[in-house]
């Protein structure tokens, strides 16, 4: 089998395998009442459903959590290892039904924990879970090490608000920190994530799985992580809301790492909404991530009550005009999307921002905390990989399996670095921290609440001959100085889904959600998938 054929084929072995597996448990799930009783009334359609609606009908007893979960799993199977081969999840969590019948009958004898009790939701495979699902970045080198002995932090988060960890989502390998010509959503233990809009066409990444399942509704919501994009190209891309916290605001323990300087994790969700009832769970501050020490005078209670129809009104808005002119069809789009920021009542601003002035540094500040990140991970993991140079070698044996379209340079370049006390590094380090005090600088000069720009390019071609070929982000700003971003949906080009970004000063997330919202609201621009396969030309 060719390689194309081993990155585009629609159901091998493994998917067969494994959707005759889902789609069996499901068939059986339905079959079989929960601890006897009747079944439940009929389960709503998945289609577009928000937590809040989840929720009331968890509350009003006309579904179950038992329901709910047998229903997302059913649809995995239908569209993600057979129909489409969407390739968005990784993993269905063996253990999900127990879980889900174990909070139903919770809430029955003590009430609810809380707006996610008994709510499945899916997490990236870079985020540690203490259970029988492997946590692998991806990457084969992984598939069989032990477990990890804890939970991360937010997954612990998300376990005692009640929710039910549905499963791992596919991602670009090693949160697309392996290669300088990789395809993004792909990984040697997930192959090709696809996009739902078109399927020849990429998802972006790394948070590649967890953007095509929100966006596919194989579940209402999931966690994405985020070093420079991560999190908000793959959620324009896929039509869906996606949020970077300010670094800090949200733990990083118990997360494969590549920065501590910029890495945070972040919720993928279908609406501004439910964002920020995912975002009041995670934030919070952990012992085991120093950063988060900073988020314990930042915290707020509700990110919810942010949330206002009218929240454009009296804002003032830098619109980073250097992001425009690079795509006429792209630009029409963000063009209607700014008409209606001054609908709602915003004043517009034209900046400039030159964030490629960080790039060079940025990557050699990745380079060296992937190496040191890494290696203590592996080291306090467990397993025959215990450091970057095991990795390497892994790879290597395994080249037919983990590098049948691209490399390992970045792995190898980051293994050539230093420790962080070399100079290199601090003075690249140096550089960085600029960017937090350039934004800050641009917001007071303007007097801005916050800056909008287009999040990216529509959706590229996959490529595994040449590897990615995306044309500009708006990331890199708010992911170097490390503060929030936030992109909503603003419209479509030819079929493909394209986002407008707020992001802004440090510690803003309640402010960015309010303008998100309100822009929302007016556009409801966000439209389901429809699974063709290619782009609508005409």
């Amino acid at each position: 089998m060719s390689a194309e054929d081993t990155l585009f084929n629609t159901l091998d072995r493994r998917d067969f395998l494994a959707t005759g597996l889902a789609a069996g448990t499901a068939a059986l799930i339905a079959k079989t009442p929960a601890h006897g009783a009747q079944s439940a009334a009929p389960v709503p359609a998945l289609e577009e459903a928000t937590l809040d609606e989840l929720r009331v009908g968890l509350e009003t007893g006309r579904w179950t959590s038992r329901d709910l979960v047998s229903k997302y799993i059913a649809r995995i199977a239908t569209l993600d290892g057979a129909g489409p081969a969407l390739h968005a999840v990784i993993e269905v969590n063996p253990d999900a039904m127990a879980l889900a019948e174990a909070l139903d009958l919770e809430r029955e004898k003590k009430g609810t924990r809380g707006p996610l009790h008994g709510i499945p939701i899916l997490v990236k495979d870079n985020f540690d879970t203490a259970d029988r699902m492997k946590t692998t970045a991806g990457s084969l080198a992984l598939a069989d090490a032990p477990a990890p002995a804890r939970d991360a932090f937010v997954v612990q988060k998300l376990r005692e608000a009640g929710a039910v960890i549905l499963g791992k989502t596919n991602l670009s390998e090693w949160a697309n920190f392996r290669s300088t010509r990789s395809t993004s959503g792909w990984s040697g233990r997930g192959r090709q994530t696809r996009n739902p809009y078109a399927l020849n066409r990429t998802p972006s990444g790394s948070s590649s799985g967890s953007a095509v399942a929100v966006s596919a509704n194989l579940c209402t919501a999931a966690l994405g992580t985020e070093t420079d994009g991560s999190i908000v190209s793959p959620a324009s891309l896929n039509g869906i809301v996606g949020l970077k916290p300010t670094v800090g605001l949200v733990s990083r323990s118990g997360i494969i790492p590549i920065s501590h300087t910029q890495d945070t994790a972040g919720p993928m969700t279908r609406t501004v909404r439910d964002a920020a009832i995912l975002l009041t769970v995670l934030a919070g501050v952990d012992p085991r991530d120093r950063a988060t020490e900073e988020a314990r005078r930042q915290l707020s209670l509700d990110y919810t009550r942010a949330l206002e129809p009218r929240g454009l009104q009296g804002a003032r808005l830098g619109v980073v005009k250097n992001f425009l002119g690079q795509h006429a069809h792209l630009d029409r789009v963000i063009q209607a999307a700014l008409e209606v920021l001054k609908t709602g009542g915003a004043t517009l601003v034209e900046v400039e921002v030159k964030s490629s002035a960080y790039d060079e540094a940025e990557l050699d500040v990745l380079l060296f905390e992937f190496k040191a990140g890494l290696n203590a991970y592996l080291g306090g993991r467990g397993g025959g990989v215990k450091d970057l140079a095991a990795l390497i070698a892994f790879n290597e044996k395994r080249r037919d399996q983990e590098m049948p379209f691209f490399g390992q340079e970045l792995l190898l370049q980051a293994q050539a670095k230093g420790p962080l006390t070399d100079d290199a590094y601090l003075k690249a380090l140096d550089i960085c921290r600029q960017a937090r005090r350039d934004i800050d600088s641009l917001c007071e000069k303007h007097k801005l609440d916050a800056l909008v720009a287009p999040t990216g390019s529509p959706a590229w071609l996959t490529d595994p001959v040449n590897g990615d070929a995306s044309g500009f982000s708006c990331s890199t700003f708010a992911a170097v100085a490390g503060t929030p971003h936030i992109t909503v949906p603003a419209g479509f080009v030819f079929g493909l889904p394209v986002g407008l970004s707020f992001f802004g000063r440090a510690w803003s997330e309640g402010l960015l959600l309010k303008l998100a919202y309100s822009f929302e609201q007016m556009t409801k621009a966000r439209r389901p998938p429809s699974f063709r396969g290619t782009a609508k030309l005409t």
